[in-house]
Order: structure tokens, then sequence, then C-alpha cells
């Protein structure tokens, strides 16, 4: 057995954030309004996290500690976590909040269930950010050697890019174990799984934060083979924020909208620029909030600099791009799970994403004088173990 450091959550240890599907067609364009408008502008805003306060959230949390909210005309902002116990896109279809962050193909799979209707109206995370983790040598080095091995997933629609990859590779999903694990590397660690899902800015950190009992150092990227699902057909996109489809219809509710976009992306854009401030604010989050994840400020920062790494790809903050969005439908229509059950088993509707939004947060921004778009230059993070 190979050293194993654990890592306890304050919460339930699993995201309950379920199903997932896709669509390939942009929503037509809506009247978003104005502040202007004849009716009483929206003053008081929630938005639901699909996780505990980390860095892959920093752009909101920055946005309320910045005064980005208010300067967008919110009184009052309420930034919910999630630690298995909300489910994101549920909590939005209910009117419990009224925007959600959410995995693009876990929500379309929702809405495919449940006839809901949600619009994407930002797409932050440009890139798929999920690993499989393997020690080397164990014989997991790509998507090929999935066959016959035990894959380790979190379950609740985070297994489906496994089988978009080995569909598009032609593999046979049902050769596959896939093992429940938890949101750490103990599973990889102790042996129970041949190659363990991982996120780039999180437990891909978690591994190579903890000591190498064969060398007394901590594990090196070298010790391990790492299958990104980023380099694959099985890539999908991740982290949007949604809306209330229905209720985008309400100017009032389009006006909001757009300010609340415009204040998130202010967020983002700092967060770009000020990588370290931006993690020691979200870690302040953390350590302050109800329960979250118990990661040092070290491991925060490397969250930091990943995250960027999947929003800022080149081209204006949010913007859902056509071909992404096209190659998440298809992954996710050819793929089948190991009991040879379809994903999803047709294209969403059209409502299901709308660059309407997020195109006038961004046109007004960049008429204050902020540049909208543009690459992230990462910086070098040392990792201490456990992250501290």
């Amino acid at each position: 057995m190979r050293h194993s450091t654990r890592r306890l959550l304050t919460v339930a240890s699993v995201v309950a954030i379920s199903s997932l599907a896709l669509s390939a067609c942009s929503a037509p364009a809506e009247d978003t309004g104005s502040a202007s408008g004849d009716f009483e502008p929206i003053t008081d805003i929630s938005l639901q996290l699909q996780w505990l306060p980390q860095a892959q959230f920093a752009g909101y949390y920055v946005a309320l500690d910045k005064g980005y909210f208010e300067d967008e005309g919110f009184d009052n902002v309420d930034i919910i976590p999630s630690g298995g116990d909300i489910v994101p896109q549920d909590a939005l279809v209910a009117g419990d909040v009224d925007f959600a962050v959410a995995w693009v193909p876990k929500v379309l799979g929702t809405l495919e269930a449940t006839g809901a209707e949600l619009t994407d109206i930002a797409q932050v995370f440009q890139k798929s950010g999920t690993l499989q983790v393997s020690f080397k040598g164990d014989g997991v080095a790509d998507v090929a050697d999935f066959e016959g091995k035990r894959i380790g997933s979190w379950g609740f629609g985070n297994e489906w890019e496994i089988f978009a990859a080995m569909a598009a590779d032609g593999l046979d999903a049902s050769s596959v174990s896939i093992t429940t694990q938890d949101f750490s590397m103990n599973a990889l660690l102790d042996g129970d799984v041949d190659a363990a899902q991982a996120m780039t800015y999180n437990e891909w950190a978690q591994i190579l934060e903890v000591v190498n009992p064969a060398t007394g150092k901590l594990y090196q990227p070298g010790d391990f083979d790492v299958v990104s699902y980023e380099d694959t057909e099985g890539a999908m996109l991740q982290d949007a924020i949604w809306a209330d489809t229905a209720r985008l219809d309400d100017p009032a509710y389009a006006d909001a909208a757009v300010r609340f976009l415009k204040a998130v992306t202010k967020g983002w854009i700092f967060a770009r620029d000020n990588p370290e401030e931006a993690a020691s604010i979200t870690y302040d989050a953390a350590v302050n909030a109800e329960a979250a994840f118990p990661v040092g400020p070290v491991h925060q920062t490397w969250q930091m600099n990943e995250v960027n790494k999947l929003i800022w790809a080149g081209g204006d903050f949010g913007l859902v791009d056509q071909a992404a969005w096209d190659k998440t439908v298809a992954g996710a229509l050819a793929a089948v799970n190991q009991d040879g059950i379809n994903l999803i088993s047709g294209e969403p509707a059209d409502s299901a994403y709308s660059n309407e939004y997020i195109k006038k947060a961004l046109e007004e921004l960049a008429a204050e004088g902020m540049t909208v778009g543009g690459e992230y230059t990462p910086i070098d993070v040392v990792l201490t173990e456990g992250g501290q």
C-alpha cells in the first residue's frame, strides 16, 4: 500500500451535481433591457456554486470583496456554496437562487430528464480540467488502456468524459470498472483504483502535496501517467453561469443578468492579473465559511493559477465557443456507460445557451476602458506538503 494522507470534508463528501448532456445551437438574441427601462432594477441577487469555497470560484469572491457587484447596482449578493447537499441547477430550477455555476453537460442532462429550461449565459471555463492519474508503470497511460481497469470517478456525471473518450476510440465501456472515489487521491494512494480522477486545479495538486515514502520527498509529476481529457474527443465544457430561461423574458431579470456578468467579469479579470491576491481573497472566504474544504494557502494559489489557464484561452471572457459546445454534445450523444446506457438521447433546446448577455456585458465593460479578453501568463507555484 502506498502512503495515504487523509483529507476530511466538514460536509458530505459527495457532490451531487446530477446528470449530463449538451446542445449544438445558440439561442436567439434576447432584449436584455437596461437600468433606465420601465422596470424596477433588481438589487439583491444570489449565486449557487457547485462546490465549497475555493479558487475555482475566485472571480465571484473577488467581485464581492472588491465591491464590483455594488458598482453594478447590487445591494446584496449571496454566494452559496455546495458540498454535496445542493445541486446547483436544481436550486435554480426551483427558484431558490437567481443564478448557478455548474458544468454544462451535467446541467443539460438534467434538463433532458426534467424538461426544465435553463440558459448558459457565460461559459467561464473554456477548457476541460479533468485528468485521469495513475502511477507510472501501472499500465494506464492512455484512454486505450482503460479497458479492464478500475477507473476512479466521483460519479454524478463526472464519469461522462471517461465514456465519451472511450466511445471516440471505439472502446468497450462495459469492460471498465467505474470505482467511486472521494474528493482526494486516497483511492489511488491506497491501491483501490488503477487510475484516479483529478482536476488540474485540485486533486492533481493534492497528490503532489503528499510525501513519497520511497524518496522521503513530495511526489513529482514524473511519478505518474496522466490522461488529460482536454486532449481527447471526450473533453466537455465545464463551469458555466446558468440563468432561468423563462425569467430572461423579464426585462428586470435580463438587466440583472447583464450587470451581474459585468461584475463577475471584472472579478475574473482581477484574478487573471492578480492571481496571488485573488487566491488570498478566496482562502479568506474559505476559512471563514461555515463549511469548507480544508486546503492551505499554497494549494489555493495553485488552484488560482490552474483555473486561470482554463478561463483565459485568448478570446473574450465567457463566450460559448460553438465548436467546443458541439464537441461536448457529440461526445455525450456517442457515449454509453458501463451498463450500455446512453448518456443523453438528443440535443437540448436552442435556449440551452446564449451569448447575448455576456456580449452586452463585455461591450459595456469595453466602453468603460476594460480589456475583456486575452491570455493568462502563469506564475510559478511551488507546492508544499498538504498545501500549507
